[in-house]
C-alpha cells in the first residue's frame, strides 16, 4: 500500500480524492489537512510515501513551500494538484522537485497514477499537463527581478510606484518591461499581465 498526505483546502476534492483512494485498494490516506502549515508538520511527523499537495491557499502557492520538503527529507515525493496549469508554474514545480503536476480538471485515474509513478520515484503528467508545458519549451525564463515586476504590473502599479516599491530607478522599471514583453511575447502592460495570470508567471492570492 501507498501512504499518501493529502493537502488541499477544498473540502468536497479532498473527500473525492478520499473516496478514489479507498475505492483503488492500492493506497492509504494517513491524513487529510485543509492547512498548508498542519500539513507540513504532519509530513514530518508521519514521513507519506507521497503527498498531494494543492497548489493554492488564501494566502500561499505551494510550489514556494516545495523546498522546505526536501530540507526535511531530500527524497520526498510531491505531486502537486491545481485549480488550473500555466506553463510557468509547472515548469517551476518540477524544477524544485515535484514529481507530478494534475489539474483538478483531469479524471481521479490521472491523479491516482501520478500518485503511483511518484512512489515509484517517477515522474508523471497528463497530456494535457504536459502539452501546456511543450506549447511554451523554450521560452526564456524571466529573472527573479522582471517577475517582481511583472507581479506589481499584475497588481496594476504604475512605473513610478514600481520603482518606489521595489527601490529601483524608473529607468530600470522600463528595461526590466521591454525584457518581461520580449520574453513572454506581448505588446502592452495588459496582455503582459493576462499572460502573467494565464500562464501561472506570478503568485495571485486568492
Amino acid at each position: 500500500m501507498i501512504n499518501v498526505l493529502l493537502i488541499e483546502r477544498q473540502q468536497l476534492v479532498r473527500e473525492g480524492i478520499a473516496a478514489e483512494f479507498s475505492k483503488s485498494g492500492k493506497f492509504t490516506l494517513i491524513a487529510s489537512t485543509a492547512d498548508p502549515l498542519e500539513g507540513f508538520e504532519l509530513f514530518k511527523r508521519m514521513r507519506p510515501d507521497v503527498v498531494v499537495l494543492g497548489l493554492r491557499f488564501a494566502d500561499s502557492c505551494s510550489i514556494e513551500a516545495l523546498p522546505a520538503y526536501f530540507e526535511i527529507e531530500p527524497m520526498a515525493k510531491v505531486v502537486i494538484l491545481a485549480d488550473n496549469a500555466g506553463d510557468g508554474e509547472i515548469a517551476k514545480a518540477l524544477k524544485l522537485g515535484a514529481l507530478g503536476f494534475v489539474s483538478k480538471e483531469e479524471s481521479s485515474d490521472e491523479l491516482l497514477a501520478a500518485v503511483e509513478a511518484a512512489a515509484k520515484g517517477k515522474k508523471y503528467l497528463p497530456s494535457e499537463i504536459a502539452g501546456v508545458l511543450a506549447a511554451n519549451f523554450g521560452a526564456d525564463e524571466l529573472t527573479p527581478a522582471e517577475t517582481n515586476v511583472l507581479q506589481s504590473i499584475v497588481g496594476g502599479m504604475s512605473n513610478k510606484e514600481i520603482a518606489f516599491a521595489l527601490d529601483i530607478s524608473e529607468n530600470t522599471v522600463k528595461s526590466h518591461i521591454q525584457n518581461i514583453f520580449s520574453k513572454i511575447g506581448v505588446s502592452d502592460r495588459t496582455s503582459a499581465a493576462t499572460a502573467a495570470i494565464k500562464r501561472g508567471l506570478v503568485r495571485i492570492d486568492i
